[in-house]
């Protein structure tokens, strides 16, 4: 088992000055409290797919409100909204589903389903499957199950997670030192070689699930390599381990299909989702539980009368509506089939900047892309030409996110074909900002 990856700085800076305030949004663009408009690049944190003014959404939260403001999913009790959103998602779902359940964020969302994957093994008489392999790398959240299972150092540092549970893997990273001079598919092999021994080490019956995101997104912006996903499915069958695709990113829309499960060909048992559930208006979440994990489920509560599982917010009928007007608006608008089409004019953007000075890879999918700086190029410390170029997109008019040395981008969905040319151009001047200030240093 590897230590989770530092891949960003965390020191006393932000505690030295004040908090970049954020005022007012209106489609993709945001002012601060200094009447500075910006280009939102990453859609407030991955999430805010419809822009930030939407008026069908204010619209459904505003008549949730007057009718039912909340009711709660315990004792066998729930609302109306919650039960037509849970018909919408299996309606949508890329995997038979059995149940959904309704949370109030990513991570506690990834938090639910380890505790299913683990409740799925008691249920079927394997108590001492409880470990659940994740990637360096990997982001799944911040609380201590979720936590534990993100590969990224400062998500651990200073709260004593106890990791014995949560083995991680090789982050399936074609730039990995390990991956160097190695075709796709020798990639693969080494990667599923490493994958399969981790798990004989640690001892398959022992193993619960596998959690992964389909693209790694705050690790750095990871794509692997194709027939990586396909493989490591062989493995997991092979010993009986569940898979939980983390799509909290990627869930409805991101990628140019309803969900990246999809586009990757991936058979999970358990598929996480929340940012894109409500374009971020309200906070939700859903974890859509497979068949078969459902109905071990079911079995195990009717053994001990309950399942010792829930949130007082799960399923809120005002975050539920907000919910379902979204998916409405996903499905009636082709959100995913716009997405596919204006995806191909950010990568033809992006790609004019592969090969240039100071950048080692560029990458995109969908609507999530990546550029990957050099800072040994340029004699600097890992991850601080990607801080600086963020402080430059920033004073360029454009919102954008630094995970080490790769910037990403992940505007909201909506976005047309000319405000990304605006992007690719405002992306542009910040780097010719940063290359003239990084040569005038070397002078």
């Amino acid at each position: 088992m590897s230590a989770p990856t530092m891949l960003e700085p965390h020191t006393g800076l932000y505690l030295d000055s004040p908090p970049h305030v954020i005022v007012e949004g209106d489609g993709i663009r945001v002012r601060d409290d200094q009447g500075r408009w910006f280009l939102d690049g990453v859609a407030g944190l991955w999430s805010v797919t419809l822009g930030y003014s939407e008026p069908r959404l204010v619209d459904a939260a505003a008549r949730q409100m007057r009718k039912l403001p909340f009711y709660g999913s315990f004792n066998h009790r729930t609302n109306e909204v919650a039960l037509a959103l849970a018909d919408d998602i299996v309606a949508m779902a890329p995997i038979p589903m059995g149940r959904v359940f309704f949370g109030n964020s990513g991570s506690d969302a990834n938090d639910s389903a380890i505790k299913m994957a683990r409740y799925y093994h008691w249920a079927r008489g394997n108590p001492q499957r409880r470990k659940v392999i994740s990637h360096q790398r990997g982001y799944h959240g911040t609380t201590l199950a979720s936590g534990t299972a993100t590969g990224l150092a400062h998500i651990h540092y200073g709260f004593g997670l106890d990791e014995s549970d949560f083995p991680s893997v090789q982050c399936p990273d074609p730039l990995h030192p390990g991956s160097r001079g190695l075709s796709e598919e020798q990639q693969v092999e080494w990667l599923v070689a490493d994958f399969e021994d981790l798990i004989l080490q640690e001892g398959p019956d022992t193993v619960a699930a596998f959690i992964s995101e389909p693209i790694l997104g705050a690790g750095g912006l990871i794509i692997p390599p194709s027939g990586y996903f396909e493989r490591v499915q062989e493995v997991l069958d092979r010993y009986g381990i569940l898979f939980i695709a983390d799509e909290v990113i990627t869930g409805y829309g991101r990628t140019g299909s309803l969900f990246a499960s999809t586009e990757f060909g991936l058979r999970p048992d358990i598929i996480t989702t929340a940012k894109g559930l409500s374009s971020s208006y309200l906070p939700i979440s859903a974890v859509l539980v497979g068949e078969r994990v459902s109905e071990a489920l079911v079995e195990g509560s009717q053994r001990i009368g309950t399942f010792g599982h829930g949130f007082t917010y799960s399923g809120h009928p005002v975050a539920a509506a907000v919910a379902r007007e979204t998916l409405a608006i996903v499905r009636e608008r082709d959100i995913p089939g716009h997405v596919r089409e204006v995806a191909q004019h950010l990568a033809r953007a992006l790609e004019k900047f592969r090969g240039m000075e100071l950048i080692e890879d560029v990458r995109h999918y969908g609507l999530l892309a990546g550029v990957q700086f050099d800072s040994a190029e340029a004699g600097l410390p890992a991850g601080e030409l990607g801080r600086r170029m963020l402080d430059s997109c920033t004073e360029h008019g454009l919102l954008l996110r630094a995970m080490g040395d790769t910037v990403v981008f992940a505007p909201p969905l909506v976005i047309t074909a000319g405000q990304v040319d605006e992007l690719a151009a405002r992306f542009t001047d910040a780097y010719h900002a940063l290359l003239a200030a990084v040569r005038g240093a070397a002078a």
